[in-house]
């Protein structure tokens, strides 16, 4: 079975290499390449589709980890193909739903596994990273984003206080609470106070434990 692959990155002598480097694989095919997220976006309405996506984060004028719902909409799987490798990087490419990241410095046949991995429904991760959210280190890691103060909110989200009684408890405002829970759904890359209490109930975050 033919992979179709779309390629997202604004290098054009990267695409060039690795779309030649596809090119001469008989099971996968490019279906297309793009060096902006404008150009992606116009492909995509116009019915373009492929079945993974190899996307740098570093686009013209852009964040390519924006791109990343419209993609899925599009049932395409997301691979991250970028030379970033910090643990904040990559932790935040979880968090907005990629399927896989692979360094550019990977050798070629790294990333041709890593393209029928993702495509048969695996995810693909550095094993240092594998390793650290096994022993939920990675994800633990998210919150030492936070301030002080903003973990001290967390610990009182956890019991499933509302801002206002948040606020009683810390002397702060409601709208200053609302604010740094703003702050703190940012940084942990989450939409809710509940994905913020259950993440930091996982992970041991209780009123007990000290910012």
């Amino acid at each position: 079975m033919t992979i179709s692959l779309v390629l997202i990155d604004d290098h054009p002598l990267f695409r060039k290499g690795l779309s030649h480097l596809l090119d001469n694989n008989a099971e996968i095919r490019v279906a297309g390449q793009f060096a902006d997220a404008a150009s992606l976006l116009q492909w995509l309405a116009e019915g373009g589709a492929a079945d993974v996506a190899l996307l740098d984060r570093n686009l013209q004028k852009s964040d390519g980890l924006d791109l990343v719902p419209d993609l899925k909409r599009h049932q395409i799987k997301v691979i991250m193909l970028t030379v970033a490798e910090e643990d904040h990087e990559i932790r935040e490419a979880i968090n907005r739903g990629v399927d896989g990241y692979v360094l550019k410095t990977s050798e070629p046949e790294q990333i041709l596994r890593a393209i029928h991995a993702i495509h048969e429904g695996d995810s693909l991760f550095p094993a240092h990273v594998m390793q650290k959210m096994a022993s939920g280190e990675l994800m633990h890691g998210a919150f030492d984003k936070l301030s002080q103060r903003e973990r001290e909110i967390v610990t009182y989200v956890v019991q499933g206080m509302s801002n206002r009684a948040i606020g009683n408890a810390l002397g702060l405002s409601e709208n200053t609470v609302r604010n740094h829970l703003r702050s703190i759904l940012d940084k942990l890359g989450l939409d809710n106070r509940v994905q913020v209490a259950t993440l930091a109930l996982k992970q041991g975050i209780t009123k007990h434990q000290e910012p």
